[in-house]
């Protein structure tokens, strides 16, 4: 979990980097909002989409899932169409798609199967983007060209055993031997997808271990002494996934195999997530788009007291909240995807992070919604619903938690004001006036449109960003650097900018479709249904101080304190009930 170090002020004055960053720190970037609009179609990425459905015709998931792992002749198949090269450059014989018409190929595979999607997925979005962002045109030539074919399948390994999400301080180590030509790696990784199908990793490691967080990303290939791949994790669901440990023993990694410069692996580290996450977001978008189609049809077919179940309205909320819900994200991982289409290596970790929380916990929602509505049939093995909520569980889990993803965009926010404070020159006084006056203040945002549901959408975006700057220059007012501890708070400002984020994605993705000709009608409807949610939401969290839930449940916690917390022995064994 962040911890106080995550707000620590620097003396470098560093102008707020993302499109939310900037509203909430600083003023409305009216360009930036313009680029939030959807691509469109990209041809080359729906010929890759036909030529997938063709290729796993003969391959159900429950087949996949029995056998455990991608038969040879379909992961062949997977090659030969080009799945291991969608992002990879055409120079070095990839297919060269560029982010949104990528997404738009994984969205496709996961409404398909979640298991046999991951494979490809994280060799593409966290596996080889270290090399495409940050490598050198040597590094590019020699592994590229073999990952594009699937030659070399990689994999990401940067999650440890005893770490978890605080990436600063893995233990894994990389020093300089003493002639300068290898870097000396050792240390472990735990949960890596692809492990035992991977040829290559991108491995993160400490440069200085005096120095946490001076790290190093690197290109390990896996055949190298010193590597070992450990056994199959048995998992709740994407049997077909290959998840493993992986360990280094003195592992001799050439010292053009370092990917960027010294120091730059956190960083790299980062940036990468940004990507996974919005290949989550995609994947999310995938399941609930699915999910509403056999939701509908199966209310469609099944009739309870002579009518079909479509007629009852508690089924018809489950299917009109996932439309809403995949709009929702689609218009965010949509907005992200631009984004960074604009700057590679930006700054977006707030909208990227935003893509994840939502996506994943609001279609594991609506799976749960899709086994609900097909009643006990769901509950099968003969049908697909369970397997696609076990295998789509650990999505809330992969690139960060949803508990580390519901406070991260504001501990980030309050990062970078607690900088902006540092180097004001400002003493202590002259730092609370300026915490209150731009608490108070109201940030102009010019958005006028004729439709009436637009103009209340822009409406509650205002609302949301005045909220959020009040609970956050007031509570780095009251509680400085231990805000990073004031987690409801945090957690509190995260809800409200995620809607802000949905609202200002789906009105640039609008007024661009109004102006190009397009019928909205549909859209409209989803954003007035969203509108509802946001107001509710606003009215739950735009609290400074405490709720009432959150003071009861300490005074609840302390109670269990006294029934468990002294059973240190039982604790430290681990033992459960």
């Amino acid at each position: 979990m962040p911890g106080k170090e995550d707000i620590e002020t620097s003396e470098k004055t560093e102008r707020p980097g993302g499109f939310l960053e900037r509203l909430l720190l600083g003023s409305f970037d009216e360009e930036s909002y313009k680029t939030l609009v959807p691509a469109g179609r990209d041809p080359k990425a729906e010929e890759i989409i036909g030529k997938y459905r063709e290729l796993i015709k003969d391959y159900s998931p429950s087949d996949l899932e029995e056998k455990k792992t991608i038969p040879e002749p379909l992961m062949d198949g997977l090659k030969k169409i080009g799945l291991f090269g969608l992002n990879v450059p055409e120079k070095y014989g990839g297919v060269g798609l560029g982010l949104s018409g990528y997404l738009s190929v994984l969205e496709a595979m996961a409404g398909t199967d979640m298991s046999l999607a991951l494979t490809p997925t994280a060799h593409l979005s966290i596996g080889i983007k270290g090399i495409i962002l940050f490598g050198s045109e040597k590094q590019k030539k020699k592994y590229l060209t073999k990952a594009a074919t699937g030659e070399m399948i990689f994999a990401y390994a940067l999650t440890e055993p005893a770490t978890g999400s605080d990436a600063k301080h893995i233990q894994t180590t990389a020093l300089l031997s003493k002639d300068g030509k290898h870097y000396i790696l050792n240390g472990q990784k735990t949960f890596i997808t692809n492990a035992n199908y991977a040829g290559g990793l991108t491995v993160f490691a400490q440069m200085d271990p005096e120095n946490p967080g001076f790290m190093g990303a690197f290109i390990v290939e896996t055949a190298w002494d010193g590597v070992k791949v450990g056994r199959e994790m048995i998992k709740m669901g994407l049997a077909a996934s290959s998840t493993a440990p992986i360990s280094f023993k003195d592992v001799k990694v050439p010292a053009q195999n370092l990917i960027g410069k010294p120091g730059d692996g956190f960083k790299i580290a980062m940036t990468i997530l940004n990507y996974g996450r919005l290949g989550l977001g995609a994947a999310s978008v995938g399941a609930m788009k699915q999910s509403v189609e056999d939701m509908f049809n199966r209310a469609s077919s099944r009739e309870q007291f002579g009518v079909p179940i479509r007629d009852f309205e508690l089924i018809q909320e489950k299917i009109v909240r996932a439309r809403v819900h995949a709009f929702a994200a689609e218009s965010i991982t949509q907005a992200a995807s631009r984004l960074l289409e604009s700057d590679h290596t930006g700054s977006f970790a707030m909208e990227s992070s935003h893509v994840k929380l939502y996506g994943t916990t609001r279609a594991w929602d609506t799976l749960y919604d899709a086994l609900q509505t097909a009643g006990g049939a769901g509950y099968l093995r003969s049908l697909p619903y369970e397997k696609r909520m076990r295998d789509f569980r650990v999505t809330t889990l992969f690139e960060g938690t949803s508990e580390i993803h519901s406070i991260y965009p504001a501990l980030y926010l309050a990062r970078s004001l607690g900088k902006q404070l540092s180097s004001s020159g400002r003493g202590r006084i002259g730092q609370a006036f300026f915490l209150i006056r731009e608490g108070l203040s109201r940030p102009k945002m010019p958005l006028r449109y004729h439709n009436s549901v637009m103009r209340k959408a822009a409406r509650m975006a205002r609302r949301n960003v005045r909220a959020i700057r009040r609970l956050l220059y007031f509570g780095i007012l009251r509680h400085g650097s231990k805000i990073a501890e004031k987690e409801f708070l945090l957690r509190r400002i995260t809800r409200l900018s995620l809607d802000l984020y949905i609202l200002l994605a789906s009105l640039s993705g609008l007024e661009y479709d109004v102006e190009s000709g397009t019928n909205v009608k549909d859209k409209i409807g989803l954003l007035a249904y969203f509108l509802t949610e946001a107001r509710e939401n606003w009215k739950l969290n735009v609290c400074s101080y405490s709720q009432q839930r959150e003071r009861v449940h300490q005074r609840v916690f302390r109670n269990l304190l006294e029934e468990f917390g002294n059973n240190d022995k039982n604790i430290s064994e681990g033992r459960h009930v």
